[in-house]
């Protein structure tokens, strides 16, 4: 981790004149607050733990556990996530800031609770400035085994209380962004007969495919695991193309579901559908991707507007409010937020992106 340590205490400080061209695409240069580098030998432990903004309040994200090419890789992809939570947690009105972790996955055997409780030691050490929970390849467990060492955790089961894997909470507020999408841009009453190209059907993704499929939506898949395509297409109805087909699928609408950057100057112009929403955090490449899709005709529906059911989630069971039902609720207004933005986007002239980022900044101060 010692390369990285020069560069993570300029980010920190907003100086990004030394740093490497491989740090791309990120929004803006926009100081962090603070970058930790937490590395346990003992375990294995290689993680970066990234605060962005605490203006609304501590930092709140979820931990990523990758196998990254490099380690300035996994810095970059948790700058960029920080950010963009700063960003969701605005637009969902919650009272936190933006913060994330990325936990390099080890090579060969390791012991993952051991590893984890380092982690969990990392999350304390920062007294409460980031408050982590799951993300791509960690699960409700790795969360439970960190209680031991932190009081900054959330998405944890919890017997006659509410809580757990937000991962179904995330799918819900695609889905009505989607349904809401449609209404408005393809000017269909339902989803029903609505093609829907689903690139990765991991723990959001499928629960996305079931919700679009009770709707009557025609499935598209895509992902690196088989099993799950094949249980798509017995369970769904789903047809199936390869991960290198999905994007440029013949159907209304692309949800992204799998990892980021996948929407740039290489796949947009395959694009067929004329809509694009999904779970997937930071799909745009680079900022001028989004304004790409607005030259092709394409309504690009911002990835942490649409996707904040999840952070809502672990946010209500953190702070101990709330029941099931109202937390459903609560990732239901995302679809008002979704109709507000693209009356935002009439009224301004701008692409979906640039709106909902302007829209967002401008709520980056402590809530009232």
């Amino acid at each position: 981790m010692n390369a990285l340590t020069d560069i993570a205490r300029a980010l920190a400080a907003g100086s990004s004149d030394s740093l490497p061209s491989s740090l791309f695409g990120l929004p803006d240069q926009a100081p962090h607050e603070r970058v930790l580098l937490a590395a346990d030998p003992a375990t294995g432990l290689k993680a970066i733990l990234a605060v962005h903004s605490t203006a609304r309040g501590p930092a709140f994200g979820g931990c990523r556990f990758w196998s990254y090419d490099n380690e300035l890789a996994a810095l970059n992809d948790a700058l960029r996530l920080s950010q963009g939570m700063s960003l969701k947690n605005a637009l969902a009105n919650l009272p936190f800031g933006g913060g994330k972790a990325v936990i390099l996955k080890p090579q060969g055997d390791f012991d993952r609770a051991a590893l984890f409780a380092a982690f969990g030691r990392a999350v304390q050490s920062l007294q409460g400035a980031y408050i982590t929970a799951e993300d791509v390849g960690t699960t409700t467990a790795d969360m439970t085994g960190m209680l031991a060492h932190t009081q900054y955790v959330s998405g944890i089961p919890r017997d006659g209380a509410f809580g757990g894997d937000p991962s179904p909470k995330t799918a819900y507020g695609v889905f009505v962004s989607i349904d809401e999408g449609v209404k408005r841009v393809l000017g269909r009453e339902s989803l029903e007969g609505v093609r829907v190209a689903l690139q990765g059907l991991g723990a959001v993704g499928w629960h996305l495919a079931e919700y679009l499929h009770r709707a009557g939506a025609k499935l598209v898949v895509a992902d690196v695991n088989a099993e799950k395509v094949a249980r798509a297409q017995a369970e769904l109805g789903a047809t199936a193309v390869s991960v290198t087909e999905i994007l440029a699928a013949d159907v209304d609408v692309v949800a992204p579901c799998a990892l980021g950057a996948t929407l740039n100057a290489q796949s947009i112009p395959a694009l067929k559908a004329t809509l694009i929403a999904g779970a997937a955090n930071n799909q745009l490449a680079t900022a001028a991707d989004g304004d790409a899709l607005q030259a092709r005709g394409i309504t690009y529906l911002p990835d942490y507007l649409v996707n904040a059911g999840g952070i809502i989630s672990v946010a209500r069971e953190f702070r101990n409010e709330g029941e099931e039902s109202a937390v459903m609720a609560e990732v239901g207004q995302i679809r008002g937020r979704v109709a507000e933005l693209l009356e935002r986007v009439k009224a301004s002239g701008r692409t979906p992106a640039r709106e909902a980022d302007a829209w967002a900044r401008s709520l980056l101060v402590k809530p009232a």
